[in-house]
């Protein structure tokens, strides 16, 4: 069914299935439960409580708050006004939630918690087009000038009683032209710019989305990107709300691990990160089995991959190979699968390149993960692997209403109905990023095989010219260390230098446990990261994954460092990029080391 805006569909959805659960979240410890109808009725009191705040269409109201449900009925409460969501990672700094309220000229700012309202303090003399603040969950606020999420949901039920048919009035005005939200890129450089995604943008990537994966009222989505990431918010929040499937709300990082055995997902949308650490536990668990245990580890995935070949090229499976597949899962795969659940079709993948050997291992093991590609501009999907049409190592084929095309230095383009309206109060901006033509500019190198799949090799501004002249993708080498369950984050660096080193950040964890395990004493961190027997240990993960990278590409030096990339030092976006220039300029005379011979003979 084709839908004339997102507040159409939401209620649609409810009315279609009202007894059915949309909604699981975290309470007291325990999952809660909150049906489409219930949805409904929150949503419904909250669009009229904000409408009886003067919003209207066209206004901007901010979002800051981790997943939750009250975050889902306030973005389809504010929808329904014809109003726009601004979206903020709750992680990020005051600072940055001062320039994106002044610049998208927010009337209200809707925050989680005493946590995030403290930042909202802290700038509250430098945002004066606010008029309201509104708290979710006010515990802990000694400040007077708020309301409550409830005094909203009540201020709602009392207009509604005046005015019955003021919010279908409302839904009804809206067309797939209305802007429906802005999303301020992380961006690794600059100021973030405002993304203007228009309900119909939205919408066409949901629909394409439906006639590319087989997704239903059947699935539950377990939720872990946060909602401000447009990937999660088109996929585990529209998405889902499309086909009546049941949202649940992952706690945290931290957590997720025992989510997934409280919420039995059946898909789950997420970044390699979560995979990367998933598997480096897995291997360096297998590591220290007996010997026994490890052989029939390796052995069952040897199978697992040839069973993952035939699949991608579509054939039948020998008599021989069913049986052996069996066996390993039996013996092996059963037990993976028990730790995300046991119910789980398939993950979806995307924000960042995902290391092909991880995209194995876990298809190997029967949970298949489809990798996808897109960006905030996109709304986001622009390509994506399919369950009967994969190809791992690559991002997919195009939705069928993209249009993608390789320019003649190779960046990727793309047009079509998902592209955005532009960049909010950046009218040069957007003509840089899409063309007379239409054609929106990623500022990703990739390339288009026979078989219509996509591959990226990595950001157009990231490629390394080395000091011979030779192109290096970073992305590639980087996603080879990150499969080492010693290696937390990396960077490669050489532009403009004679040779390729690394800044590593270890996962301190397992290096720990090794270091026991050796004898070695150490008192730090530092020290651990000095130690030699410790330096030869990631010298040998270097080698490995130097295996098969010409000379120029090759990792010659490394450096280990003591401290992780994170938010708060701002060497990492929101969505958890790597800032490339921030952290060389941050190690600038560590790296300088790394090329002191270098230094010397110029």
């Amino acid at each position: 069914m084709s839908y004339s805006n997102l507040s159409e569909m939401f209620f649609k959805t409810a009315e279609k299935f009202p007894n059915k659960t949309g909604i699981m979240y975290k309470h007291d410890g325990e999952y809660q439960s909150m049906t489409f109808a219930e949805m409904q009725a929150q949503v419904t009191s909250l669009a009229a409580g904000l409408a009886s705040l003067g919003i209207k269409r066209g206004d901007k109201l901010v979002i800051l708050s981790e997943n939750r449900y009250e975050w889902a009925c306030f973005d389809y409460a504010i929808l329904s006004n014809g109003a726009v969501t601004v979206p903020i990672y709750s992680t990020l700094l005051s600072s940055h939630i001062q320039y994106i309220i002044n610049d998208c000229d927010a009337k209200i700012v809707i925050v989680s918690n005493s946590n995030q309202f403290e930042k909202i303090l802290e700038i509250e003399g430098e945002i004066p087009q606010v008029e309201k603040f509104i708290v979710i969950d006010p515990e802990g606020i000694s400040f007077d000038d708020f309301l409550s999420y409830t005094d909203v949901r009540d201020m709602g039920k009392k207009h509604l009683q005046a005015s019955q048919d003021s919010m279908i009035k409302s839904v009804d005005s809206l067309t797939r032209e209305t802007l429906a939200t802005i999303i301020y890129t992380s961006g690794t450089t600059g100021d973030p710019k405002g993304v203007m995604l228009s309900h119909g943008n939205l919408l066409s990537n949901v629909e394409a989305g439906m006639r590319t994966l087989p997704i239903t009222g059947a699935d539950t989505f377990l939720s872990f990107l946060p909602l401000s990431h447009i990937f999660e918010r088109m996929a585990g929040h529209f998405l889902a709300n499309h086909v009546g499937a049941t949202i649940a709300y992952a706690e945290s990082i931290e957590t997720v691990s025992q989510n997934f055995l409280e919420i039995k997902p059946t898909i789950m949308t997420s970044v390699p990160r979560l995979f990367e650490k998933i598997y480096a536990r897995v291997v360096e668990s297998v590591e220290r089995d007996s010997t026994l245990k490890k052989t029939l580890f390796f052995w069952a995935i040897d199978v697992g991959r040839h069973v993952t070949d035939y699949r991608q090229n579509n054939k039948s499976l020998s008599i021989g190979l069913k049986f052996k597949y069996s066996f390993a899962d039996k013996l092996v795969f059963s037990k993976l699968k028990a730790r995300v659940g046991g119910k789980l079709r398939f993950f979806v993948s995307g924000g960042a390149p995902l290391s092909q050997e991880i995209a194995e291992f876990f298809t190997a093991a029967g949970l298949l993960i489809l990798e996808g590609y897109g960006l905030t501009e996109t709304s986001p999907v622009i390509s994506v692997n399919r369950l009967d049409n994969f190809k791992l190592g690559t991002i997919g084929i195009p939705f069928d209403n993209a249009e993608v095309e390789i320019a003649t230095d190779g960046e990727i383009l793309t047009r079509g109905p998902a592209v955005m309206q532009g960049y909010y109060n950046n009218e040069a901006a957007t003509k840089e990023a899409i063309d007379g033509n239409g054609w929106f500019h990623t500022g990703d190198i990739g390339h288009i095989d026979d078989g219509g799949f996509l591959t990226i090799t990595d950001r157009k501004k990231n490629i390394i010219i080395t000091a011979g002249g030779k192109n290096v993708a970073p992305q590639k080498i980087e996603n080879r260390l990150i499969t080492s369950s010693y290696v937390e984050q990396v960077l490669v660096i050489g532009d403009k230098r004679k040779f390729c080193s690394a800044l590593i950040v270890p996962d301190f964890e397992i290096l720990e446990k090794a270091a026991k395990e050796k004898g070695i004493s150490f008192r730090s961190h530092e020290e651990l990261c000095r130690d030699d027997e410790i330096i030869k240990l990631i010298e040998h993960e270097v080698e490995a994954a130097n295996k098969g990278l010409a000379s120029y590409e090759s990792i010659k030096k490394f450096l280990l460092l003591v401290r992780a990339f994170s938010i708060e030092s701002g060497e990492l976006t929101p969505s958890l990029k790597v800032k490339r220039k921030i952290v060389e300029k941050n190690y600038k005379d560590e790296i300088d080391s790394l090329y002191k011979e270098e230094l010397v003979s110029a």
